[in-house]
């Protein structure tokens, strides 16, 4: 078996991979050549593996990616060849919060500012006054591995620890001693504000300059994450004007920053060039945890964080395959659908697909419910161990008597303020959504986003939101409209080909009167 390892790893990683294989290091401009014999693919985040790049790999059976990010690797293309992708989701977390307890450090006590001042021959003492981490707030914003180590950390440092993560039911958070609040409160009530919740379409610029005023301006806000999170603008603007008293900044946008980007040069800002993974120990742990993973792949065995891999017993692989997309949808439908911080969810199974070993389907369906507020990429492998992280308990139930339908699954979730129900079936090898609460309907989704409203049935509503939809050069794909009775509630699901941007929805609010309207991402 031979291994290609295009980016630098630990060496303890590379031990471990030329026990069972030969290991390559090529160049970069040899790299294409390298992959034409290769079984694995091993790199880090300076190389990019794209869909030409997999043209020169036929070969190819696992990408190990040292690390938690696999924004740098065509998923889909890997997928569709049948390429195992794996990563290292968990490696790296202690280090990311030790650096975030450094840039604290480093903003509460001014070190870089009077580290610089002594080496310019200045002694400084009443200049560089500070301020303890003892007896202060800090506000989560993210409660993920990353934060909750943080968390952690700052308990430990006699800390207040406020925290927002809508996805992490409020009973786990307060038995980590922790308190949940909402965005705005864990804002204006910490002292120190730090980010770790995963870039997304949701949380692009979750610190943008309305939500940074709500930060005293005595208080320092950290990031760790993603430098999408922050509206860089918005920050420098309220750093001139002294509404915030710093930033320790890790991560930027874009990356690496350019020599004219005032923010890394401000006063009041401590930065780093994304070093959060950066440390012997964290890099040691992701070569060892993506060495072992290639290495299960390549025996046959089933990988401890598979990024795409499904794993089917052999008896039940022909019966239930179908199903891995239904579950998957229904468990994304529910999670975005449902009214605040999902704390439970019951995968119902009827009729003939009751009859199989159906662990693959619910470990599917969790997948679903997680990954759209999971900053770890969520799989077959890991998806239970991530909901028991999140407190999120998980109900499975079967019964091989059929309803409605031959064969039926239904994702129901739990949160504060209610349930959501989703149920489907799979019809001509198709995954179709067949109601929403008690709302009966029938569609195949075709495209890679929905619109649900809820609405009042009545004459036109179907033709204005496809007229604001056609405006906005949206297209449907597909539509179905369920209803409790004629001119009463309704709910309308449309498979839209392109995302509907906030402001095209509140058109089509506001113009049918909706109470409520959610994009969902599938």
């Amino acid at each position: 078996m031979k291994v290609v390892v295009a980016d630098p790893i630990a060496e303890d990683g590379l031990a471990v991979l030329r026990e069972q294989a030969s290991v390559e290091t090529p160049r970069r401009t040899d790299l294409e050549r390298a992959l034409e014999d290769a079984d694995a693919l091993v790199v880090r985040s300076e190389t990019h593996v794209t869909q030409p790049l997999l043209e020169h790999a036929p070969r190819l059976r696992v990408i190990g990616r040292a690390g938690a990010g696999v924004d740098t690797i065509d998923v889909s293309a890997a997928t569709a060849r049948g390429i195992v992708v794996v990563n290292a989701p968990g490696g790296n977390a202690v280090a990311a919060a030790e650096h975030t307890l450094a840039l604290m450090f480093a903003l509460a006590r001014r070190i870089p500012a009077a580290d610089t001042a002594l080496k310019r021959g200045e002694w400084a003492r009443n200049r560089y006054v500070g301020t303890e981490l003892t007896g202060k707030t800090l506000g989560l914003v993210g409660l993920g591995r990353v934060g909750t180590e943080v968390a952690r950390r700052a308990l430990g440092l006699e800390m207040r620890v406020l925290v927002f993560d809508p996805y992490v039911p409020d009973e786990h958070v307060r038995r980590l001693g922790l308190e949940p609040l909402e965005l705005n409160s864990v804002l204006e009530g910490a002292d120190f504000v730090s980010l770790h919740v995963p870039l997304t379409e949701a949380t692009r610029g979750i610190l943008n300059a309305e939500r940074l005023a709500h930060i005293r301006s005595s208080a320092f806000m950290v990031n760790c994450a993603r430098g999408g999170l922050v509206d860089s603008q918005a920050l420098l603007e309220a750093l001139d004007a002294g509404r915030l008293a710093g930033a320790g900044i890790d991560v930027w946008d874009p990356e690496p920053v350019s020599a004219d980007d005032p923010l890394p040069k401000h006063p009041r800002v401590v930065g780093t060039p994304h070093l959060g993974a950066s440390t012997v120990e964290a890099q040691t742990n992701v070569a060892l945890q993506v060495a072992r993973d290639v290495l299960a792949v390549l025996d046959g065995r089933p990988a401890q964080f598979a990024v795409n891999a499904p794993n089917l017993r052999p008896e039940d692989a022909e019966a239930l395959q179908p199903y891995l997309d239904l579950v998957v949808m229904l468990g994304k439908l529910a999670t975005q659908l449902a009214e605040g911080n999902v704390r439970s969810a019951e995968i119902a199974y009827r009729g003939e697909v009751a009859e199989h070993s159906v662990d693959v389907l619910t470990a599917a369906a969790i997948q679903g419910l997680l990954e759209p507020i999971s900053a770890t990429p969520v799989n077959l492998v890991n998806a239970r161990l991530l909901a028991h992280e999140r407190g999120f308990e998980v109900v499975e139930t079967r019964s091989t008597t059929p309803a409605q339908y031959t064969s039926l699954v239904r994702v129901t979730v739990r949160t504060g303020h209610g349930s959501t129900s989703v149920a489907g079936v799979v019809s001509d090898g198709r995954a179709n959504v067949v109601q929403i609460d008690d709302y009966e309907l029938h569609l195949a989704p075709t495209a890679g986003y929905m619109l649900v409203t809820q609405h009042v049935d009545q004459p036109g509503m179907i033709g204005l939101v496809g007229t604001l939809l056609g405006q906005a050069d949206i297209n449907i794909s597909s539509m179905q409209v369920g209803r409790r009775a004629p001119r009463g509630e309704a709910l309308m699901l449309l498979s839209v080909d392109e995302p509907v941007p906030s402001s095209v929805v509140e058109r089509i609010r506001e113009a049918g009167k909706m109470p409520s309207i959610r994009v969902i991402k599938l």
